[in-house]
């Protein structure tokens, strides 16, 4: 077999393989001499079966099994014969003119084919003790989990009805029916809706025009949808709300006691407030952690500057701009009401792209040199998370991971990287810093929230909120071990 480098520019390798005909016989001719004992042919004694006649009858589909088998082994071998690592799976091209794959498949043509692909940059790691970065820490007070057992005090407390006009506070049940210019629209149609009047859970000014209606009542509720309202078919417009008042029911007394704790499940008030101070810390945690990581991420952008997988880009390009767009049409926004181009935008979001990527590759190198391991017991309880989340899907869930190619490595690549998180934790200079919620909480997009994505051109609101989020959790990294289909290496760094 040759294996000759046609081209080696950049990241960018192809490599032409030849395997003489005679070699593809001679591994022909062994597997027919090693069928002879076993095939059954009519007219012919078992074992008695000529191998020139089996070669005419099995020869074709023996050279077939041989070719795939090759397309499918030899690259993996090349490449780690070579040293090197694919970014992505190497693109497979042989002849497709069919009279030269006739000739192969008889054996009186060389076998050829070429392979190609980008490999993973070697990667020289630097000394990560110059790493600084502060911890912000949130104190939590008494007195903000008692704001937090109230609220779900409010959630479970009881009403009852009542006599008499609906006041402040009243739980309102209700039909209502909504238009805008004289027609229904979707989603503005409820029956036997609850609604406490003074919670603000419906838009502006419906809940005011509750205040003094009684059970039996009907009414027509004039509103505006605010200009920022999310189905942009609502947005700005005024509506009106036919009501029927069918129950109003005044709140119960409210109090903080073991009753309420066990209307919750739990044994004692006091095991309610450790549980919330726990969720509070969680929360805290949480953010804490994402800023954290992010210092890390920016500084580790500093100090590694490498030409990139073009393909891995692409693919994580791709991912990122299908959200952006996603979440530009449900708000029913263009590019223009970003104060951008979709040029300009797509220039920033390729910069994010390869950013992502590299920090990626960064992390996966100093995970393999630090020795981080994803364990089985780690990707179970990942899994499960999944299946969590949609009650009802769990055997389409599970039959994704165990049927889908690179669906187990999403599944490890954020686990990884968030234990080579942990690894640079044990490595870097932390500083806490006792901060207040707001503070811990503030936007700071002062601070960078991403270098690589400027504020011009990112469509903000919800599209660029989520992909600013985004970069605070994953980047794309090639998995070891996995020539990566797309996938096989986003970690969760950015």
């Amino acid at each position: 077999m040759q294996v000759i480098e046609t081209l080696a520019e950049g990241l960018k390798r192809e490599i032409k393989v030849v395997i003489p005909a005679k070699d593809m016989e001679a591994q022909m001719n062994e597997r027919l001499a090693d069928a002879k004992d076993r095939v059954r042919i009519n007219g012919f004694r078992p074992g008695k079966v000529p191998v020139a006649h089996l070669k005419k009858v099995y020869g074709k589909s023996i050279m077939a099994d041989l070719v795939n088998e090759i397309i499918r082994d030899r690259p993996t071998a090349i490449l780690s014969e070579r040293g090197e690592k694919s970014a992505t799976q190497p693109e497979i091209a042989m002849t497709e003119d069919q009279a030269e794959a006739e000739k192969i498949l008889a054996a009186e043509a060389d076998f050829e084919f070429t392979l190609s692909y980008e490999i993973i940059p070697s990667i020289e790691l630097k000394d990560t003790a110059g790493i600084k970065v502060t911890r912000e820490v949130v104190a939590i007070d008494d007195k903000e989990v008692d704001e937090q057992i109230l609220k779900i005090a409010e959630n479970s407390r009881t009403y009852e009805s009542k006599t008499g006009k609906a006041a402040s506070g009243d739980r309102v049940t209700l039909d209502y029916l909504g238009k805008v210019d004289g027609e229904a629209f979707d989603g503005g149609k409820d029956e036997d809706a609850e609604l406490v009047i003074g919670s603000n859970r419906f838009i502006p000014g419906f809940e005011d025009q509750l205040v003094g209606v009684k059970a039996g009542d009907q009414k027509v509720i004039t509103v505006t949808f605010p200009a920022d309202y999310p189905a942009a078919n609502l947005a700005g417009k005024e509506a009106t709300f036919d009501i029927t008042v069918k129950d109003v029911a005044a709140p119960a007394a409210l109090e903080i006691n073991d009753d309420l704790a066990k209307t919750l499940g739990l044994e004692s008030v006091d095991k309610l407030k450790e549980i919330v101070r726990g969720q509070i810390e969680s929360q805290y945690g949480s953010v804490t952690r994402q800023k954290v990581k992010r210092q890390i991420l920016d500084q580790l952008d500093e100090m590694y500057q490498f030409d990139t997988p073009e393909r891995l880009v692409d693919a994580e390009f791709e991912n990122i701009w299908r959200q952006i767009n996603t979440d530009l049409a449900q708000a029913g926004k263009t590019f223009a009401d970003e104060d951008t181009t979709e040029e300009d935008a797509r220039a920033e979001y390729r910069k994010l792209a390869e950013r992502r990527v590299r920090l990626g590759l960064v992390l996966s190198e100093i995970g393999e040199k630090a020795g981080v391991q994803v364990s089985d017991e780690e990707m179970q309880r990942s899994l499960f998370e999944q299946l969590r989340q949609f009650p009802g899907q769990e055997k389409q869930i599970i039959d994704y991971f165990q049927k889908t190619p690179g669906a187990a490595a999403s599944l490890r690549a954020p686990l990884f990287e968030e234990k080579v998180v942990d690894h640079l934790l044990t490595e870097i200079d932390v500083t806490d810093k006792t901060v207040s919620k707001e503070a811990l909480m503030a936007d700071d997009e002062a601070e960078g929230d991403d270098k690589a994505e400027s504020k011009k051109a990112a469509p903000k609101k919800k599209a660029a909120a989520k992909a600013e989020a985004a970069e605070g959790e994953e980047a794309a990294a090639p998995k070891k071990k996995a020539p990566a289909k797309k996938k096989a290496a986003e970690g969760d760094a950015e």
